[in-house]
């Protein structure tokens, strides 16, 4: 009788999604980082949670990373498009058997497979540069220097590459952030996610877990987002505001009371709920899983 398969892919798929997310939180907040603003804050027992897309940057970070990475020719158009069309078939289409969704995971990992961290890094902090820094919004940007100046620790969640999201905390003098955690070993990717992306549930479980470690308590803790599907990390503060809200959100915030801010013109959020439910959600969940991460040397 042959043996069983006890490869990390293997394992991987075995876990249920529970499961899955409790990893990924756990790995996101364990890669957290702490910067120099506020190591020793004035309210230890209070913090700020900021998703980033849509929320703290216009547009989807993993896209903007995306781009970047593919006009240095880290990957094909193909590629792209490829990992594009399988998350956004599976997000709006709504097919959620395990094994598609595993499928897809996989080919939005496959060709980051032996590139370094440091790479990513360093292309990260460029891409900062050209294509994210304009698009913070400014009053979600003055929001968080509001917990800052309260002596509160603001931290990013946020389902784009850890490393990705610990440079825009940096650049804007944030406490820290959390994301997505790309296994690697010896400072070169795998090609596997620790847990999976740090969407949903998962953020929740990220939260939780640096909550615990840093003794905050939740109760006295802010929370922002743009999605409905940062239910579960906005239910767990004391203090849950919707930042530029889709249709669900706005809904969903109107009748539990909860602050409800909009930036964007009214051309701009007419055209966010058309399109952000869909599009950000595809480019979040397949180039957030590999494709932004590392592309191809060509």
């Amino acid at each position: 009788m042959a043996p069983p398969d006890r490869s990390p892919s293997h394992k991987s798929r075995s876990l249920n999604l529970q499961q899955r997310s409790i990893l990924a939180g756990e790995a996101a907040a364990a890669e957290a980082f702490v910067e120099t603003a506020l190591v020793h804050p004035s309210d230890p027992a209070s913090a700020a949670f900021f998703d980033v897309d849509n929320t703290l940057m216009q547009g989807a970070s993993i896209f903007h990373l995306a781009r970047g990475l593919h006009q240095r020719e880290f990957f094909t158009t193909r590629e792209l498009l490829g990992a594009l069309w399988k998350q956004t078939y599976f997000r709006v289409v709504g097919v959620e058997d395990p094994e598609h969704v595993a499928e897809a995971r996989a080919s939005a990992l496959s060709f980051i497979t032996g590139h370094t961290v440091k790479e990513l890094q360093d292309l990260g902090e460029e891409i900062f540069d050209e294509a994210m820094a304009h698009r913070i919004w400014p009053g979600t940007r003055a929001l968080a220097q509001l917990h800052l100046d309260q002596g509160q620790r603001v931290w990013l969640v946020t389902a784009a590459p850890l490393e990705i999201a610990q440079i825009i905390a940096r650049r804007l003098g944030l406490t820290g952030a959390m994301g997505t955690v790309a296994e690697h070993v010896d400072g070169v990717y795998t090609g596997r996610l620790v847990g999976d992306l740090l969407h949903g549930p998962a953020k929740a479980e990220a939260i939780k877990a640096l909550a615990s470690r840093e003794s905050l308590d939740l109760g006295l803790c802010s929370a922002y987002s743009d999605s409905y599907n940062d239910l579960p990390m906005l239910s767990m503060v004391g203090d849950p505001c919707a930042i530029n809200p889709d249709a669900k959100l706005r809904s969903y915030a109107r009748a539990k009371g909860w602050r409800i801010r909009d930036y964007r013109t009214g051309r701009k959020a007419a055209r966010a709920g058309l399109l952000v439910g869909a599009a950000a959600g595809a480019v979040t969940g397949a180039v957030a899983a590999g494709v932004s991460l590392r592309g191809r040397r060509r």
